[in-house]
């Protein structure tokens, strides 16, 4: 399979290498992300988005860590995309999703007995993401990244990351991946990478919120998200004094309560503690419910898998420099709201026709 790839890039790809990739939305970049999305469908799914014009699918997983699939795929010009397959209806598909506490954006996961994945995000120690998106990606690096490295020396040196819904979320963690892994001089440092993630739930804080869109900014990621769908709405967020910046005047509210004279004190404390309280008890359910509550299930579905320590935080924040597609009139004659059917507005046809809507070239910012 790895001679095959190689010989497929080099009679595919450019024979000398030319930058393609440029910043900025590309909206033909996109419309063909979206139409190779939707080629992890069955066959009826696929047949209502056509096949992507200029690309050719070279290569497809295995399935990996908790029902995980990518696909890969090249243009004429060398360009090769990172498709990244979104949920299924696999139990243990969902599972990923669920276990949804959080975890510091360095550090490591043990995978099995044998197999330990040491990964640094993002360099503040503040940030942290989703753990079953991050085990997701982690069992996907250990395909992604030799392909990438294969693809590198016959000339390959831009790559796009995309991926719809569960595959939008770990496209994120993914990008942030390759980035560290050109700074630490694993990944060659000409490769070139952009990222479209569609449809994706909330996958960190704030701080890693912050990274990813320096990482990112001026035109190398985005975020592409229908303003009718519930999905990017996750996951669920409780923000606490502990998630602000070290300077703020939450922090230490108690203290200067407490230099009040009598009975400010303690009708401050009073009201302080009425608002604080239920937020930590609600952050501590959470974390409970979907980290600690979820393990054993996780074990059985990863052998070996050891529980990590989790993050004391649940305030997830959309990241990315994001593309809005609005829902209007005409878009909800064609998709309208049910009840019955809860994946309306999420799934490949919705985002196909409105993305099918966007100016050809979006205005920049004054």
């Amino acid at each position: 399979m790895k001679k095959a790839i190689l010989l497929f890039a080099l009679l595919y790809g450019s024979a000398i290498y030319s930058q393609q990739l440029r910043p900025g939305f590309d909206k033909t970049e996109c419309i063909e992300l979206l139409e190779m999305g939707a080629k992890f469908g069955d066959s009826l799914y696929q047949s209502k988005i056509p096949d992507p014009a200029n690309y050719k699918m070279i290569y497809r997983s295995k399935v990996k860590g908790m029902d995980n699939c990518w696909d890969l795929w090249i243009n004429k010009n060398g360009v090769a995309v990172i498709s990244i397959r979104g949920t299924t209806k696999t139990a243990v598909s969902w599972l990923e999703n669920f276990y949804a506490a959080m975890v510091p954006a360095r550090g490591e996961l043990h995978l099995s007995d044998s197999l330990i994945f040491k990964y640094d995000l993002v360099s503040n120690p503040r940030a942290a993401v989703h753990v079953g998106w991050l085990i997701g990606t982690a069992f996907l690096s250990y395909d992604i990244i030799p392909k990438i490295d294969s693809l590198y020396k016959s000339g390959t040196k831009e790559f796009i990351v995309t991926g719809h819904s569960l595959g939008g979320a770990l496209s994120f963690l993914m990008t942030s991946l390759l980035y560290s892994l050109q700074r630490h001089n694993r990944l060659a440092a000409d490769i070139r990478f952009k990222t479209y993630c569609f449809a994706s739930p909330k996958v960190g804080n704030l701080y890693y919120a912050y990274d990813y869109e320096a990482l990112t900014q001026f035109g190398w990621a985005y975020n592409i998200v229908n303003s009718a769908d519930w999905v990017p709405e996750n996951m669920f967020s409780i923000q606490t004094a502990d998630d602000f910046n070290n300077t703020n005047p939450f922090t230490h509210a108690k203290e200067q309560i407490g230099k009040l004279p009598f009975p400010k004190d303690l009708v401050l404390k009073y009201l302080y503690n009425q608002m604080d309280g239920p937020i930590r008890k609600a952050e501590y359910r959470f974390q409970n419910c979907l980290g600690n509550g979820l393990e054993n299930y996780i074990k059985k579905a990863i052998p070996g898998f050891q529980p990590p320590s989790y993050f004391n935080s649940m305030a997830y924040v959309r990241v990315g420099n994001t593309i809005v597609l609005l829902a209007d009139t005409d878009y909800y004659k064609l998709f309208p709201d049910n009840s019955n059917t809860i994946f309306v507005h999420h799934l490949h046809p919705a985002y196909y026709y409105l993305v099918q809507k966007l100016p050809a070239t979006l205005p920049s910012a004054p």
